[in-house]
């Protein structure tokens, strides 16, 4: 799961930097496998400022060339050859100065001094293409008069850089699958380290009204209660689908999502935000105006959006109209009434479906989207009205048209918090240090979680419903342990143990004793692939060519021998995470190395 880091900033207000975000949550249980630095456009546009072009002369040996000066703020003006038709002098324009690398798709090209036909270039006045911000070659561009002269480029486009984390999110965190998510969790480190009260910045949605003149519904019925707890949706007419604008194309784009149209784009957003799909249909293509939330018999031909015909399971849950199923619940939409360019009313779903039913539909038509990476997780029930009306307010704002029918909401039997009692001795019993009261309590209340009741003995906590997986006092202290950090726990330096001496001792007892004292360290144990390339042994006076085990088939020539050492496989996965900016490496492994004996097999057991 990718997390943008300059999203996160939206709802905690931090001044770290992205590295430490990284620690932070690898720490708390959200383990940053990579993170790596974008840029809206490649390159940065380091070295490219604005300018004004003070001359500008026919070149002498050159019908199509131009030679200028142009002013960019420093001592002298620039002599600069231009091939452009439309270059004059007084224009505001953009200047690549000598040194700047620029990108044309994935080639680069460094501005270096010339000389063109006898006379010297000293950069470059540059085109939309040549930027990367456009596709136009007709000529240079042409800047506003009034913009001043030297602003960097990265300043005149406000040019954002951004990091983009990529979380191995394990199945049990489904409240950590959106930015608002993982923002909680990075406060509730703060709070606690730092003894602040970072408060989250969650979007305001108190000014969501409807038309009420119109109250154009679309009904909804659940036929499957079991399968469909909830169903939410509004009604929004005169819309107007276009192209998002670019702030919401980049934040998608950032974590690797493609933009669609701005209604799309906009419930994609709120999912990424909040974790919370939505969906949402043209509803001038739903017939009789209402929506109906069941199964249909086996066999059924369905089309998706992306064109494939795929024939439905009897335990597809489906959302239909009175006349044919518009798409599959939770998991991929139909495109008899997807959004498109020619949509001017809109119906937008949100709804909470049942896990497992989400998995096997999933798991049944080969489709992982992000809708079912999430309901398969475990939604939150509770959030489907504010997830609906953020994406409403978001829709209003972007593309126009009012929302013309209040939110229908079938939720006939709630899904309450659940209410867990924990006491401060089995905290201490089970985590193994004792953790002051007001710290487990402070800890509870930035995870989101309500405080019932409070004695010396304990707390009684109301655990919010979007922690699904939290429901016993063992749980809670499993989140109370995550957030006051694994590393806080003190183990003594020295391994004390009782190991039986016999004439043969157990080797996997005690690799077992050293992998549980080295793990209770921060080290964390990899294996490597025994198969390895007979280049390491090449040029080593250590391990010899001679001594390889070579295979007869060999996949690759990456791995045409046994390994002679663990260290080789060692230093390639430092490699691996050094590249990802991953440094805080304390790693160790346990496996067989092979030698060649032209008399018989043998496998040595080494720690590395």
């Amino acid at each position: 799961m990718k997390i943008s880091y300059n999203w996160l900033k939206q709802y905690i207000n931090i001044d770290i930097s992205a590295e430490e975000i990284s620690d932070i949550l690898t720490n708390c249980g959200l383990e940053v496998e990579s993170f790596e630095k974008i840029e809206t456009i490649k390159g940065g546009l380091k070295g490219v400022v604005t300018g004004k072009v003070l001359t500008c002369e026919k070149h002498p040996d050159a019908d199509k060339l131009s030679i200028t000066t142009v002013d960019v703020g420093q001592d002298k003006p620039l002599n600069i050859v231009c091939g452009a038709p439309n270059v004059a002098a007084g224009q505001k324009v953009l200047v690549a100065t000598i040194g700047t690398r620029l990108y044309k798709g994935e080639e680069e090209f460094s501005i270096k001094q010339t000389k063109i036909r006898g006379v010297v270039s000293e950069g470059m006045i540059c085109a939309e293409d040549e930027l990367g911000i456009g596709n136009s070659h007709d000529g240079i561009m042409v800047l506003d008069e009034k913009v001043e002269v030297g602003i960097s480029a990265k300043e005149f486009f406000n040019i954002e850089e951004d990091y983009i984390f990529e979380i191995g999110l394990t199945p049990n965190r489904a409240d950590a699958t959106s930015h608002i998510g993982v923002a909680r969790d990075i406060a509730a480190v703060i709070n606690l380290k730092e003894q602040r009260n970072l408060k989250l910045n969650i979007p305001d949605v108190s000014t969501f009204t409807y038309d009420f003149s119109s109250d154009n519904k679309i009904g909804v019925q659940i036929d499957d209660l079991e399968a469909c707890p909830r169903y939410s949706g509004l009604t929004i007419e005169g819309v107007t689908v276009k192209e998002s604008p670019d702030w919401l194309k980049n934040r998608l784009l950032a974590i690797g999502a493609r933009p669609i149209n701005n209604i799309v784009d906009i419930t994609n957003y709120v999912l990424f935000e909040t974790g919370h799909p939505l969906h949402a249909f043209d509803s001038d293509k739903i017939e009789g105006r209402k929506i109906i939330v069941k199964k249909m018999p086996e066999g059924t031909e369905f089309q998706t959006l992306d064109g494939v015909v795929r024939k439905l399971n009897s335990d597809d849950l489906m959302i239909c109209d009175t006349q044919k199923p518009l798409c599959i619940a939770g998991v991929f939409g139909g495109i008899s009434s997807g959004v498109n360019f020619e949509t001017k009313n809109v119906f937008i779903e949100s709804a909470y479906f049942n896990p497992t039913n989400i998995r096997k539909t999933s798991k049944y038509h080969g489709l992982k989207t992000d809708a079912s990476f999430r309901f398969e997780r475990g939604a939150d029930p509770n959030i489907t009205l504010y997830a609906l009306k953020r994406a409403a307010l978001l829709i209003k704002e972007i593309a126009g048209g009012k929302i013309v029918s209040d939110i229908q909401d079938v939720y006939p039997v709630c899904i309450n918090p659940v209410d867990v009692e924990i006491k401060y001795q089995n905290i201490s019993k089970i985590i193994g240090k004792e953790i002051d009261k007001q710290t487990v309590k402070s800890i509870c209340i930035s995870l989101g979680m309500e405080t019932l009741e409070e004695s010396d003995k304990g707390l009684k906590i109301k655990i919010p419903t979007n922690k699904v997986d939290v429901t016993r006092e063992i749980d809670v202290i499993e989140e109370i342990l995550r957030i006051y950090g694994y590393n806080n726990i003190e183990i003594n330096d020295e391994l004390r143990t009782s190991i039986s001496y016999s004439a043969k001792p157990d080797k996997e007892i005690i690799k077992n004793i050293v992998s549980d004292f080295l793990v209770s360290n921060g080290f964390y144990e990899i294996m490597n692939n025994s198969l390895t390339s007979s280049h390491y042994t090449t040029n080593s006076n250590i391990f010899l060519s001679q001594n390889n085990v070579k295979i007869l088939n060999p996949l690759s020539k990456e791995l045409d021998v046994m390994r002679q050492t663990l260290l080789y496989g060692g230093l390639q996965t430092i490699a691996y995470n050094i590249n990802r900016k991953i440094t805080n490496l304390k790693i160790f492994e346990f496996g067989n190395i092979y030698k060649f004996n032209p008399e018989k097999s043998a496998d040595e057991e080494v720690t590395k």
